[in-house]
């Protein structure tokens, strides 16, 4: 499960982390991670923790899977938490083949796009 303190809920946060942040995209998943922001909604907080949140749509699946895909999306994010830097918003948006992809390669797509995103690995 992941923290409530690392869980991105508000609209306009996923919509900074989209519009603003930088994005990587594999076969499975999109990932939009915007670095180093500073949360306007809690005054005088100085090192914001890194917040996540996730975006699967109908054409995953049905409720079930998608359900599913959100569960091994946030458990791996979880993992990935200290790697990102204080102050991140993340977006991962699965893609219709992550419903049927197994927790390994989920795993294998996210750290790519993480590692091009943090370490500005090849295209």
């Amino acid at each position: 499960m992941l923290p409530t303190e690392n869980r991105l809920r508000r609209r306009e946060d996923f919509a900074a982390a989209v519009r603003r942040g930088r994005r990587a995209g594999r076969p499975l998943l999109v990932v939009h991670l915007c670095s180093g922001t500073t949360d306007p909604h809690v005054p005088g907080e100085s090192t914001p923790p890194t917040r996540a949140g996730f975006v699967v749509s109908k054409a995953v699946g049905g409720a079930v899977i998608r359900t599913a895909v959100k569960r091994k999306l946030r458990h791996l994010v979880r993992d990935r938490l200290p790697q990102l830097p204080p102050g991140s918003l993340v977006v991962v948006r699965a893609l219709p083949g992550a419903g049927v992809a197994d927790h390994a390669q989920l795993a294998r797509d996210l750290d790519a796009a993480l590692g091009r995103l943090l370490g500005g690995g090849a295209r």
